[in-house]
C-alpha cells in the first residue's frame, strides 16, 4: 500500500493555468508561484463579485478519534466526484499549520487518492502566508514593548497586556516566558506568552476580511493591553497597523491549487477549530462561490467546533447561506466511541456499534438545529461489514438524514459518486433554512450556556473568577453582540477528552475568557485546552527526511 506521499509525488500535475482554466480564470489573473501553485489577484475578485452565488457545502464530521475520519479526504474527494460528473465545482480549504504537521497529526492534504497537490509545498511553506501572519503578529509585539520601552505616553500598564507572540510550530516552553531580562536597556522584565499561529488573532482577522480596507480596521482595532485606568490600549494607538496591513498584502490574497484529478482548490487561511473558529478565509469562500456552481468547503474537527463555528461566526459574519451539509463517520470510529480499543476495531461489533453511534446522533441533531440539509457519509474501510453498514444507513434515515457510502480515499472522485449524486439529489430536492444557533442581543453568557447545553449536551456551565471579571469588562466596553468563539477539546462533546460517545451529566468550565476585538469575537476557553500545544514523545517529525534528489519523505 502506497503512503500518502509517494501518491502525491507520482501524480502528474496539470500547470496551475490549466487548472484556472476550469473556472475560467485567465492568466493574467494569477500571481505565479511556480508552475503549480498561484494567488487570485486583487482584480479577479473585483471582477467577480456580481456574479451569482453558487451553492455551498459543508464538510464536518463526528469527534475525530484515533482511528480516524477522513474528513478533508472526503472533501477533496467530493470535488473530484463532481468534475467526475461534469459539474463545475471547486475545493475551498484552510491551509496546514507546521505544528501538527512535525507533532502528532500529520498534514492536512486530503489522503490517498484524494489529496489536494502539490502536498509537499502545502504542508510546508505553500506562499508564506503563515510566515507573513506570524511576522504581523511579532511586529505588533514588538511595537507594544517597544512603546512602553520609549516612555510608555500610553500609560500601558505591564501586568496587563494581553497581546501575545506567536510561532506556527509546537514549543510548549514558550507557553509562559520572562522577556526582558538582562540591562535597562533590554526592556521592561514582565511575564509574557505565545501562542501557536493558528490561535493567533491576527489569522482570525485575514480569515474574516473582506478586503484590504477590511483588514486595516480589523486589525486597528486589537486591544493589545490596558492603561493604569483600565482602558483598552489598540494597535492603532501603538500606530502599528499600517505595517502590519503591508506585511499581510500578498497573503490576503487567497491561494489556488489542484487535487490529484485537477479539480480547482482553494487554500487559503488556517485558524485551529478548537482554539480559534476553524474555517478558511471568507475571501476564498466568497470568491469560490462566484466562479463555481458547487463550492465544497470544510471546518475543522467535529461538528461541536467546526460546523458550530463556521454557521456562528462565519457565516453570520459574512452572510453566507450554506445549502448543504455533508457529515462524515467512519464505522471503526464510531466502534472506537462506544468503547472498542483501537487494536480491535478491524473486527465485526454490533453491539459497540450500537453504542458509540450517539455520537453520530448528537452531531445529526445539532446541525438540524441550524435548518440545514443533512448527508451522512461513511468514509469506507476494508474491515467494515454489510451489517455494520446497513445499520448506520437505517439509523441515519430514521432521523431524516439522506446516507451514502464513499471510498473516495481509494478510488479518487470515482469512489465519491455516490455521495456526490446524494449531495445533487439533496440539493434538488431539500431547501435550505438556514439560521445561526442564537441572535446577537444575547448576553455573552447566554451565547455560551446556549452553546454547551444545546452543542455539548452540558448540565450548564462554571466560570474561574477571572473569566467572569473578564466578561463584566468585555460588556463594559460594549461587545456583548459579539458571536463566541469557544476554545475546547476536539476528541469530546464535553470539555473532558477521556468522556466519549454522547456524554451527559456534565458542566463545562470557562476559565478564562478575552475578547477578539479585530476579528468581532469572544473566545472562552475551557478545560484544558492549550493555545501552545506541545509535541508529544515521538513526534512526526522523527520520521520526515529529504533525500540528496531534494525529495521529501515522511510528510505521510
Amino acid at each position: 500500500m502506497k503512503s500518502d506521499i509517494q501518491i502525491a509525488q507520482e501524480a502528474k500535475m496539470l500547470h496551475i493555468k490549466e487548472v484556472a482554466e476550469k473556472l475560467d480564470i485567465k492568466e493574467d489573473d494569477l500571481e505565479l508561484y511556480g508552475k503549480y501553485k498561484a494567488k487570485l489577484s486583487d482584480e479577479l475578485m473585483e471582477r467577480v463579485k456580481d456574479e451569482p452565488d453558487g451553492k455551498l457545502i459543508l464538510v464536518t464530521a463526528i469527534n475525530p478519534t484515533p482511528a480516524g475520519e477522513g474528513k478533508t479526504t472526503t472533501s477533496v474527494g467530493l470535488g473530484q466526484a463532481f468534475g467526475k460528473l461534469g459539474k463545475k465545482a471547486v475545493i475551498a480549504l484552510r491551509e496546514p499549520s507546521l505544528g501538527p504537521c512535525f507533532g502528532i497529526k500529520g498534514g492536512a492534504a486530503g489522503g490517498g487518492y484524494a489529496q489536494v497537490v502539490p502536498m509537499e509545498d502545502l504542508n510546508l511553506h505553500f506562499t508564506g502566508d503563515f510566515h507573513a501572519i506570524t511576522s504581523a503578529n511579532n511586529l505588533l509585539a514588538a511595537l507594544l514593548d517597544n512603546h512602553i520601552q520609549q516612555g510608555n505616553e500610553l500609560g500601558i500598564d505591564p501586568r496587563q497586556i494581553v497581546w501575545k507572540r506567536c510561532m506556527d510550530m509546537n514549543d510548549r516552553v514558550l507557553r509562559n516566558i520572562v522577556v526582558g531580562l538582562g540591562s535597562k536597556m533590554d526592556g521592561m522584565v514582565r511575564e509574557d506568552h505565545f501562542v501557536i499561529t493558528v490561535a493567533s488573532e491576527i489569522m482570525a482577522i485575514l480569515c474574516l476580511a473582506d478586503d484590504m480596507h477590511d483588514l486595516k480596521k480589523r486589525l486597528g482595532r486589537i486591544i493589545v493591553a490596558y492603561n493604569f485606568e483600565g482602558k483598552p490600549v489598540t494597535a492603532d494607538d501603538l500606530h502599528a497597523t499600517g505595517a502590519m496591513a503591508a506585511l499581510l498584502k500578498d497573503a490576503l490574497k487567497p491561494n489556488l491549487i489542484q487535487t490529484l484529478e485537477h479539480t480547482p482548490a482553494i487554500v487559503h487561511g488556517g485558524p485551529f477549530a478548537n482554539i480559534a473558529h476553524g474555517c478558511n478565509s471568507v475571501r476564498a469562500t466568497k470568491t469560490a462561490l462566484k466562479l463555481a456552481d458547487y463550492v465544497i468547503t470544510e471546518a475543522g474537527f467535529g461538528a461541536d467546533l467546526g460546523a458550530e463555528k463556521f454557521f456562528d461566526i462565519k457565516c453570520r459574519m459574512a452572510g453566507l447561506h450554506p445549502d448543504a451539509v455533508v457529515l462524515v463517520a467512519t464505522i471503526r470510529a464510531l466502534k472506537y466511541n462506544g468503547g472498542v480499543a483501537k487494536a480491535d476495531l478491524g473486527t465485526e461489533n454490533l453491539e459497540a456499534l450500537k453504542n458509540g453511534i450517539v455520537n453520530l446522533e448528537k452531531h445529526i441533531e445539532n446541525l438540524q438545529k441550524y435548518g440545514v440539509p443533512v448527508v451522512v457519509t461513511l468514509n469506507s474501510f476494508v474491515t467494515d461489514t454489510k451489517a455494520e453498514t446497513d445499520f448506520v444507513e437505517k439509523f441515519c434515515k430514521d432521523r431524516g438524514c439522506e446516507f451514502a457510502l464513499s471510498e473516495v480515499w481509494e478510488k479518487g472522485g470515482e469512489g465519491g459518486i455516490a455521495l456526490a449524486n446524494k449531495v445533487l439529489e439533496t440539493l434538488e430536492q431539500k431547501e435550505s433554512h438556514f439560521k445561526p444557533l442564537y441572535e446577537n442581543g444575547l448576553s455573552l453568557e447566554e451565547k455560551i450556556e446556549k452553546i454547551a447545553k444545546e452543542i455539548y449536551g452540558a448540565d450548564g456551565v462554571t466560570y474561574a473568577p477571572a473569566a467572569k471579571k473578564e466578561l463584566k469588562r468585555i460588556a463594559e466596553m460594549g461587545m456583548s453582540d459579539f458571536p463566541v468563539c469557544m476554545a475546547k477539546t476536539q476528541y469530546s462533546l464535553s470539555d473532558d477528552q477521556t468522556k466519549l460517545g454522547r456524554p451527559t451529566g456534565f458542566t463545562v468550565n470557562v476559565r478564562e475568557v478575552y475578547v477578539s476585538a479585530g476579528a468581532g469575537f469572544v473566545v472562552a476557553v475551557t478545560g484544558a485546552i492549550m493555545t501552545m500545544p506541545g509535541l508529544s514523545k515521538s513526534p512526526a517529525a522523527y520520521g520526515i527526511d529529504v533525500n540528496d534528489d531534494g525529495i521529501i519523505t515522511g510528510l505521510f
